[in-house]
């Protein structure tokens, strides 16, 4: 896309912007451009009376491309260097494991719907609610899980101690185990609990071991939501990602 300088000087003020602009992106998208390359972007410069500009770092070209595109008065939503980022939903690549997710009297609808869209884009599991945990036909849990509450596998009243076992609750105490020193089991129950009060003392009766998220701040815990994404993310790690699972059911 050489342009001559007669040609060059012939355009005005924006237009030439814009073609430094639009030769800053061919070398950006080359990743390692010529010495000659970068040496005519050096040459438009000159012929705009501008200082001497050479550089090969990408971040450097990105900032400079952008800076010409301002000049140019164009927007830089529609030429942005950057990755495309993705804003649809895509097919799933896997289906549930063989893990139980126990609300265990949580009140928060919005924090339900959180937790069953975290369960649904890791493919963690299946949820069961207590009898006070709002249920996937609330509007609120709907709304936030945006999608994800038809989508993962949901059961109401089964009972702490028919699920899979190890059950794990996730809480705080000084005897728990950090979550990221804990190995999963291919099978468990991962109980999680009340905003305020944290796991009843029934179903902690019911738990082989009790987890917590290692917190360096004065805070003693976070919101179960934001916990539950925590270990959602060490459980995954330790997941086989080609496993042929099969979908949990009441028991």
């Amino acid at each position: 896309m050489n342009i001559s300088k007669k040609k060059f000087l012939q355009l005005d003020p924006k237009q030439r912007h814009k073609k430094c602009a639009e030769y800053l992106r061919i070398l950006y998208e080359k990743k390692a451009p010529s010495p000659e390359e970068l040496q005519y972007y050096a040459s438009l410069l000159s012929w705009m009376g501008g200082p001497s500009y050479v550089h090969t770092d990408l971040k450097e070209l990105s900032d400079r491309y952008h800076w010409h595109l301002s000049k140019a008065g164009l927007n830089l939503k529609e030429h942005n260097l950057l990755p495309t980022l993705r804003t649809h939903d895509r097919p799933a690549k896997l289906p549930f494991p063989d893990i139980a997710i126990y609300l265990d009297n949580v009140r928060s609808a919005y924090n339900v719907g959180s937790i069953l869209r975290t369960t649904e884009a890791l493919r963690i599991g299946s949820v069961y609610f207590s009898e006070k945990t709002p249920f996937i036909d609330n509007e609120k849990v709907q709304r936030t899980a945006m999608g994800a509450a038809e989508i993962v596998p949901s059961f109401q009243n089964c009972p702490l101690s028919s699920l899979p076992r190890p059950i794990i609750a996730l809480d705080t105490c000084d005897e728990a185990i950090p979550l990221s020193d804990f190995i999963f089991p291919a099978s468990f129950t991962l109980i999680l609990g009340n905003e305020e009060y944290g796991i009843s003392n029934d179903s902690l009766r019911l738990a082989d071991y009790i987890l917590e998220i290692p917190l360096f701040g004065a805070k003693n815990s976070l919101n179960v939501a934001c916990a539950f994404a925590i270990a959602a993310s060490q459980i995954r790690k330790q997941l086989p990602v080609n496993a042929d699972f099969g979908k949990l059911g009441p028991h």
